[in-house]
């Protein structure tokens, strides 16, 4: 069994900064793919960045291109999204998730395994 566990999440003011971490647990297992996406309230949810595991190469939802950064530890099987300049559009609930597969990171069918999310807040 696979594991996915978000932390970081909280209240932060606008114009403020946040760091969430997902970490990887359970059963050996290698992503190809590991993922942010996010779910506001009545809203569908949105990819937010993705990055490949051994290579490293990310990509960006277009609303948070330039503020956010996702990265990952290997060696702690744990990934990491840097958020900075929050904005009050992103307050919502955030998920990390992890692929077997290299397909298209921006899609959410393409994870097979899901953390519960962590809410982020964002204030005035």
């Amino acid at each position: 069994q696979v594991e996915v566990a978000e932390s970081g999440g909280g209240l932060v003011q606008a114009g403020g900064s946040l760091k969430l971490s997902c970490a990887l647990s359970g059963r050996s297992f290698n992503p190809r793919i590991m993922g942010w996406f996010r779910q506001a309230p009545g809203k569908e949810r949105e990819f937010v960045a993705g990055i490949t595991w051994g290579g490293g190469s990310a990509r960006y939802g277009d609303s948070v291109t330039g503020r956010f950064t996702i990265s990952r530890d290997i060696a702690k099987s744990t990934l990491h999204l840097q958020m900075d300049r929050l904005n009050i559009e992103d307050t919502a609930v955030y998920y990390c998730a992890a692929a077997s597969t290299a397909a298209n990171m921006r899609v959410g069918h393409t994870y097979e395994y899901w953390g519960r999310g962590t809410q982020v807040t964002v204030s005035y």
